[in-house]
């Protein structure tokens, strides 16, 4: 399978996510938990990933699977990583607004840039940077609202708190990414053992999120698990299994492809949630979206073009005599 497939599908994906999440609304609100989507997302991935391990190891030779524990604790260090971005992103909107924080969200393009040349050792070219600057220049001027809105005057008028945990939710959005990128090439283990590793602690941690939220609100509403599916409905299982999907082929990306391929297919979601969304949702288009749009195109034929069609190479031309002796022979011979 070739990773621009599965970059593509991501995408789509990634884009229906919010929409089928704004369609499972009822009157404004949810009438399911929606802490629950991501437990069962995971719950998902793990018996998807189960069965596909299974299908492996009945083939011959059977799929190469690492067991011993100095490996296998590595693999919750990615949910804890989530786990801490989840409260810094909390953290983060009781300084700023939403618009501010959406903005600030398109940091984690760059920073994941920095972290997979310094962590991953992964060299980028000028032009390779240039672009990346240029998906985050895209994907924020997409975001800016008209010059005239109030919202455009308070993208500068947060506390500093706000802005340093914005710096720190992209940089651990980053390192999420970055590290389990590490994981999946570190060992050519299968795949789906390492999804296996990966999404059992992934379930194992949202549970832990569902019963705290239990603890803090007194078990007024009752244990989670009694209330886990209140309130779903066919909508509500799209986005479960969109959202297990999306899981699924970013980890297919991490062993095939690397993260800058992830971070251009999410960004790419997101201009075409805007343009589904005119449509949709009445949503006006404007002339900051169609600015991003370009620029992001640019972007994307910038990072992943070869060189030689962005840049003029000069014409071959024949090599000089490196000597004397070359120049009296080639007299010679004209004569």
């Amino acid at each position: 399978m070739q990773w621009y497939f599965v970059a593509a599908l991501l995408t789509i994906l990634t884009s229906s996510q919010g929409i089928l999440t704004t369609l499972s609304q009822s009157n404004g609100g949810y009438k399911y938990d929606y802490a629950t989507v991501p437990f069962l997302a995971e719950v998902f991935k793990l018996l998807v990933s189960s069965f596909l391990l299974w299908r492996e190891c009945q083939s011959s030779p059977p799929p190469r699977m690492t067991t011993e524990w100095k490996s296998m604790r590595l693999f919750p260090i990615p949910s804890i990583i989530y786990l801490i971005h989840n409260n810094v992103q909390f953290a983060t909107l009781t300084y700023v607004d939403t618009s501010t924080y959406q903005i600030m969200g398109n940091l984690k393009i760059v920073t994941t840039g920095i972290l997979f040349r310094l962590f991953l050792r992964r060299k980028l070219s000028t032009l390779q940077w240039m672009a990346i600057v240029l998906l985050a220049v895209g994907t924020t001027t997409s975001q800016v609202k008209g010059c005239g809105e109030a919202s455009c005057d308070s993208l500068f008028s947060a506390p500093i708190q706000g802005y340093m945990l914005g710096v720190l939710s992209a940089c651990l959005s980053a390192l999420a990414g970055v590290y389990t990128e590490f994981l999946m090439k570190k060992n050519n283990d299968s795949l789906y053992w390492q999804n296996v590793q990966l999404y059992t602690f992934g379930a194992i941690f949202n549970m832990a999120r569902l019963l705290l939220d239990d603890f803090r609100g007194g078990f007024e509403k009752g244990p989670w698990w009694q209330r886990l599916l209140d309130g779903y409905s066919i909508t509500t299982w799209l986005v479960v299994l969109n959202l297990g999907s999306t899981g699924l082929l970013v980890s297919w990306l991490m062993k095939y492809a690397d993260n800058i391929v992830k971070v251009y297919s999410t960004s790419m979601a997101m201009l075409l949630t805007m343009i589904l969304s005119v449509y949709l949702f009445n949503f006006k288009p404007t002339l900051q979206l169609f600015l991003g749009i370009i620029i992001c195109m640019i972007s994307l034929h910038m990072y992943f073009a070869p060189s030689n069609m962005l840049v003029d190479l000069p014409l071959t031309v024949k090599a000089l005599p490196q000597s004397l002796d070359e120049i009296s022979v080639n007299r010679t011979t004209d004569s």
